[in-house]
């Protein structure tokens, strides 16, 4: 039979997760739309409708805040590829593609794309996005060979699945600057006509 005190911090709990997630979801959405510089603990904390103190509660400095934005960013990133292919290995892979690319494109990549410029500036936080980075291109490389059903163990399949992601990393930065849809699309398509050529 539970306590009172057990019954009173299951709440506690749920309110504390729930904060966090507020925390991290205001955090990515302020450096996709301000930039490292214009996105503070403060204005994150507005943003998320909590107390400063609240959110340093959470994340006791501006790096722990963000690097743990950064790493909720890679995992919805790759909840949302899973989810748009919940069986696994797609038969179309041209709608791979398009969907990597996508995550690419959108304001998570945004978001971790401006945490990188800091970092390439910041010592302190360089090294925390360079360890975070490599595990969450690791974990895209896996899932992008999943899903297209690629055989590493051919010769040259590694490198033409990493090529791609590049290729793709490469489109959501020109997408920085000017909407870039069309000449994306047809590069989209002949990477597709690549990849089972290469992939078959």
């Amino acid at each position: 039979m539970s306590t009172t005190a057990e019954r009173d911090r299951a709440p506690k709990q749920d309110r504390s997760r729930a904060t966090r997630q507020r925390l991290l979801e205001a955090a990515v959405a302020c450096l996709a739309e301000h930039g490292w510089a214009g996105s503070t603990v403060s204005v994150v904390a507005e943003r998320a409708g909590v107390s400063r103190g609240a959110a340093q509660h959470h994340f006791p400095t501006r790096e722990d805040l963000f690097t743990a934005a950064v790493e909720y960013v890679a995992e919805e990133r790759s909840s949302a590829l899973r989810e748009l292919f919940p069986g696994g290995a797609a038969t179309d892979r041209r709608a791979v593609l398009a969907a990597v690319v996508g995550l690419y494109t959108g304001p998570l990549f945004r978001a971790a794309l401006h945490l990188w410029v800091a970092a390439s500036d910041e010592d302190q936080l360089r090294a925390r996005v360079t360890e975070l980075e490599a595990r969450v291109g690791r974990e895209t490389h896996r899932i992008a060979v999943e899903l297209l059903g690629a055989d590493e163990r051919l010769p040259g399949v590694r490198e033409t699945v990493q090529g791609f992601l590049d290729m793709a990393r490469g489109l959501g930065l020109a997408n920085l600057l000017t909407d870039d849809t069309a000449r994306r699309d047809r590069v989209v398509a002949q990477w597709a006509d690549l990849l089972e050529r290469a992939l078959a």
